[in-house]
């Protein structure tokens, strides 16, 4: 069976990620082979954004949208995949209740906090495979700091870098210049990537 990816895309559902856009979402259901079920936080949805409450105060409402999808797609793997704030929550969801997550992927994770404290306690619960896919130049997340956090996670997990990234994967054009790589194909590596560690989660549960 078809993974149900339920997609929480936090602040970046209405702002700066490109790779998740209206007139793409048909195109990315199908790369990733996936039945896809995005949704809004109460603070950002019905067009009024509000300021971001702590992500523990959204974990309830997602852990319904996650109950709902299951209810809807009986015997679908279910792959959480959260940007940001979402990909936290995402992770407290998991460790919350004994919910069947074949695995996690988390875009642009928040590991550093507003005040620079290291926020990996949810991340060392997990006992669910787990991928990242970050931006090598997002400051709320640096790589040796996410590195020496996987060495210590119980799950396995996979780190997909997206060069010259930043927190919403934006590369600037002067990297896009040196490298030669464009922001479409750097989107298509990590949606590939995506994809692969999915499949592989996922049919270890089927």
């Amino acid at each position: 069976m078809q993974p149900v990816q339920l997609w929480s895309l936090g602040l970046e559902a209405k702002s700066s990620i490109q790779w998740w856009r209206r007139e793409k979402e048909k195109e990315r259901k199908e790369e990733l082979n996936a039945i896809v079920v995005t949704f809004d936080y109460p603070y950002i949805s019905g067009g009024k954004r509000k300021a971001p409450p702590k992500a523990e105060k959204l974990v309830d409402h997602h852990l319904d949208v996650v109950k709902d999808a299951v209810s809807k797609h009986p015997g679908h793997p279910l792959v959480l995949v959260g940007k940001s704030m979402g990909s936290r929550v995402s992770c407290m969801v998991t460790t919350k209740e004994d919910i069947p997550v074949a695995a996690i992927v988390c875009l642009g994770y928040p590991l550093k906090g507003i005040n620079g404290a290291i926020r990996d306690e949810t991340l060392l619960q997990l006992e669910t495979p787990t991928m990242f896919v970050q931006g090598s130049k997002d400051g709320l997340c640096p790589l040796d700091k996410l590195e020496n956090t996987r060495k210590k996670m119980k799950c396995p997990s996979v780190l997909h870098v997206i060069d010259g990234g930043d927190h919403s994967f934006k590369i600037g054009k002067k990297q896009q210049l040196s490298t030669g790589v464009g922001q479409d194909e750097a989107e298509q590596g990590a949606l590939k990537a995506m994809a692969e560690f999915v499949s592989k989660s996922t049919q270890s549960t089927t």
